[in-house]
């Protein structure tokens, strides 16, 4: 019997299933909310401060001032909720934060910012790399508009949720969205990766990716290991070109992408970089 699940609103505890908003919600009404996502391992959510800081700029960029919200109670509140849930090993927290206030598109005021943190077991307690490689395809119906934005997470991604349903319509493992000039911008909910040649290349903040928490880890990861790194433009041809694509986002950590259309991936590389992850989110005794 799985247990019942409790949410974190603005520092009180309910159970999942209890209602705790009204329709006048900002977040549901205008998308007026931003929000992170962060995993769990051993009990601890990771790159927790990371995770605060694209916080911190995304309410910046929606002139959200923090308000009552502390970020040092806001790290007391989740771990108080992993504790609540009984997460010992894997899981995901969801942390959403939205304007309070009421009014149109104009807030009624400036003052009011609430919080909402979810928190859910996962089976993995570490980041394990897929053992089947995924199948990705390009999705370029609706593009992706190259500004600020596009750099953090908002509760408003209709590009995203629509190369969801394209990836399900035509049996992919996930989908390549581009941006407004058909370069590649990112996965639906994931930064992409090309590897050749001890070159790893992937998509700059300029072009409209998401500023992942992942996304940081493996270019310090790869700078590390040697590796030369590149962000900038990236085009389908690279797709053609490349020996290794992966994908990566805070949950999953790193996903081995296998084929693109006829083409097809190693991931002898993608490993290593997997490995030296783990390292850091479970350093050696």
């Amino acid at each position: 019997m799985i247990p019942s699940l409790y949410i974190n609103f603005n520092g009180f505890l309910y159970k999942e299933g209890e209602k705790v908003f009204t329709v006048n919600n900002r977040a549901f009404k205008y998308g007026d909310a931003l929000f992170e996502t962060i995993r769990i391992i051993n009990g601890q959510p990771c790159f927790l401060e990371d995770h605060f800081i694209r916080l911190k700029k995304g309410m910046k960029v929606l002139k959200m001032n923090a308000g009552t919200i502390s970020f040092n109670q806001l790290k007391d509140q989740i771990i108080r909720l992993i504790n609540k849930n009984r997460i010992k090993e894997g899981g995901r927290i969801r942390l959403t934060v939205f304007r309070s206030s009421e009014g149109f598109y104009l807030p009624e005021g400036d003052e009011g910012r609430s919080y909402l943190i979810e928190a859910s077991p996962l089976k993995e307690h570490i980041y394990k790399l897929n053992e089947k490689g995924i199948t990705v395809g390009v999705y370029d119906e609706l593009k992706i508009t190259r500004n600020v934005l596009a750099q953090i997470k908002t509760t408003n991604n209709i590009p995203n949720i629509l190369a969801g349903i394209y990836k399900r319509e035509n049996n992919l493992d996930d989908c390549i969205v581009l941006n407004d000039q058909d370069r590649i911008a990112e996965a639906i909910s994931s930064n992409i990766f090309l590897y050749k040649n001890n070159n790893l290349y992937t998509p700059s903040l300029e072009e409209g990716c998401i500023d992942g928490i992942m996304r940081s880890q493996v270019l310090k990861i790869a700078k590390n290991l040697k590796i030369n790194v590149f962000e900038g433009m990236i085009n389908g041809s690279m797709l053609l070109q490349a020996d290794e694509l992966f994908l990566t986002n805070a949950i999953k950590g790193i996903e081995w992408v296998a084929a693109y259309r006829e083409k097809r991936y190693f991931n002898n590389s993608t490993k290593e970089i997997l490995d030296q992850l783990n390292n850091i989110v479970l350093p050696l005794p």
